[in-house]
């Protein structure tokens, strides 16, 4: 199953991969939404490598999901491994720059069963695929609009 977003931001590329590769802002953000994040890897640069477990509560269940971040090539794309339960999730990432003050985002997710019950899931996950789709849409237009408006700035 692949969902897939794109939005147009109004801020150069750099600073849109800026916002992006800023992992440990992106660990706060989990906490406080009531995740336990913790590093997994040893670097002491950002770089393909890096690596997290989170855990958090979702449909009453305590779920864990590891992610990896697999690659990162600066200002244009970033790749993500994930596992949680049974079901592997590849995010790419990819900035395209369409003006000095302009930039394409665009994320896609592909989300893979290994088990009968990551398999139900992502069943169930398809019946609701509109829907899912709209929400994915508008938090990535959301974070569009953040970033503009200086949100993320230090």
């Amino acid at each position: 199953m692949k969902f897939v977003a794109r939005e147009d931001i109004a801020a150069p590329i750099e600073e849109v991969y800026a916002v992006l590769t800023d992992f440990e802002a992106m660990e706060r953000a989990a906490m406080r939404r009531g995740a336990e994040v913790q590093r997994t890897d040893t670097l002491t640069q950002p770089g393909p490598g890096m690596a997290w477990e989170a855990r958090f509560k979702f449909r009453g269940k305590e779920r864990a999901v590891q992610t990896e971040l697999a690659q990162m090539t600066p200002p244009e794309v970033i790749g993500l491994k994930s596992t949680v339960g049974g079901l592997h999730g590849l995010t790419a990432v990819d900035l395209v720059p369409l003006s000095p003050k302009q930039t394409r985002l665009s994320v896609a997710i592909e989300l893979k069963p290994d088990s009968m019950p990551a398999r139900v899931f992502l069943q169930s996950l398809r019946l609701a695929k509109g829907k899912l789709s709209q929400r994915f849409d508008k938090a990535l237009r959301k974070f569009g609009r953040d970033l503009e408006s200086g949100r993320f700035s230090k």
